[in-house]
Order: C-alpha cells, then sequence, then structure tokens
C-alpha cells in the first residue's frame, strides 16, 4: 500500500501502514500482552491479520528488531525480546506517548521515577562539569538565565518560569560538554511536556535557590552549584 500525501487543500499526510502495525505490535511487547519469548506469528498470518501486504509486515519487524523489541531468525520464528534488556532511551518516549494517550490517568509512576532520576542525574553532573569547564563569559551568560528564571519566579508567571528553565538547562548542558548528555535531555524534555501538569509541577519555586545557584555558577564552585542542583532535582524525584 503507499503511504497518503497531503492535498491541496493542507490535508495532513495520511501515516504509512508499516507505522501503524509497528506502533500495535509495539505496545503489545511494551504492555506485556506479548511477553518475553513470546513466538510472534508468520508474516503471512500478520499481513492478513492487519489487513497489510508482507512488505509492510518487514518493515514493521525490522524497526522493532532495531528497538530491541524482537529478535529475528531467518528461517525460525521472530520471537519477542525483554526490552528492559535489550531496548533504549527511546523506548522511554514510546512508554512515555503510549501513557499521555491513555485515558488521561497520567504516566505510570515507574517512568516518572526514572525519567525524574535520570533528569536529577544528569542535572547534577551537567552543572558540576559546566562550572569547571566554562568560560567567565559563558558563566556571567548562564548565570544572568537563572537570573531571568528567579525574576520570573518572582512575578508568579508559571509557564514563563517552565520555557526559562528549559532554555537555562539546554545552556548549561551545552556548556557541559557532554553531547550524550545533550541527547538525553532532549529526550527528557519531550517525556516530561507530554504532560503538562507535571512539567508545571517540576518548575523552580524558590527565588531565592535560584539566585544562590547563579552566584555559584558565576564563581565557577562546581561543588556548590552541584549541590544546589541535587537539593533541588533529586526532590523532585518520588519516594512512594
Amino acid at each position: 500500500m503507499a503511504d497518503g500525501t497531503a492535498d491541496g487543500r493542507g490535508a495532513r499526510p495520511s501515516r504509512r501502514v508499516s507505522d501503524v502495525l509497528h506502533d500495535r505490535l509495539r505496545a503489545q511487547v511494551l504492555s506485556g500482552d506479548l511477553a518475553a519469548g513470546d513466538p510472534l506469528p508468520s508474516e503471512r498470518t500478520l499481513a492478513e491479520t492487519h489487513g497489510v501486504n508482507r512488505h509492510a509486515v518487514r518493515e514493521a519487524l525490522k524497526r522493532l528488531e532495531q528497538a530491541g523489541l524482537v529478535r529475528i531468525s531467518h528461517g525460525g520464528a521472530t520471537r519477542v525480546q525483554d526490552w528492559r534488556e535489550h531496548g533504549g532511551l527511546d523506548l522511554l518516549l514510546d512508554l512515555v506517548r503510549d501513557a499521555g494517550a491513555g485515558d488521561g490517568s497520567g504516566p505510570p509512576a515507574e517512568v516518572v521515577r526514572s525519567v525524574l532520576e535520570l533528569r536529577a542525574l544528569i542535572g547534577v553532573d551537567a552543572v558540576r562539569r559546566f562550572a569547571e569547564r566554562a568560560g567567565d563569559d559563558e558563566r556571567a551568560h548562564v548565570a544572568d538565565l537563572v537570573e531571568a528564571v528567579a525574576r520570573r519566579v518572582d512575578r508568579g508567571t508559571a509557564a514563563d518560569v517552565a520555557v526559562a528553565y528549559e532554555e537555562l538547562w539546554r545552556a548549561v548542558v551545552a556548556g557541559a560538554g557532554n553531547v550524550a548528555y545533550r541527547l538525553m535531555l532532549n529526550s527528557l524534555n519531550v517525556a516530561v511536556a507530554a504532560f503538562p501538569d507535571l512539567a508545571a509541577a517540576l518548575a523552580p519555586d524558590d527565588a531565592d535557590v535560584l539566585r544562590e545557584l547563579g552566584a555559584a555558577i558565576a564563581d565557577g564552585d562546581p561543588e556548590r552549584a552541584g549541590a544546589i542542583v541535587a537539593a533541588q532535582l533529586h526532590g523532585d524525584v518520588p519516594t512512594g
């Protein structure tokens, strides 16, 4: 089946049938409906069951294999793998998106805790590395960004706080000189943004603490900056 395309009236293009099948099978694996070790039906059976051609089935299975969700054995059955053992960070976004498209109850507690723990670990190390590695001008710029967040906290504009806070962290992580942290931050921002109530709850609300952080960064004091961020970000991680 061919891909859909937008018409002259600006209609959105339809999704490829292989994408739809991939998402269905991925959801079954992540939910446990297809458990680790389970064999998938044959290509022919999948094509007939889902009303697609076998080329679409092969594309969907290839993507699932690349994500670590299945193992394709040529001449044998394609089997489900344990995604916790074989998957990557991209699956975190899948879990969040699936939760966001559900019944509106919010993301699972395990996903929230995992996201916020990773956020805290990256944040603390990134701000320490930034304070160690950044030059005077770069530290002064980030200190100005911290002050901009603090002023928004003073004014009580929650939406503006969240925007300024994200800009601050992008600058910190970029200046830390770790490209892996930058890519993970992108994924974490997408994960948190999928749930606006959660994003709002994570915005800082203490302008004095922010100004202490700005001073530590401006002074190039990695230990003090790290301690301030650790208290804030680890404090956001649910303990239940």
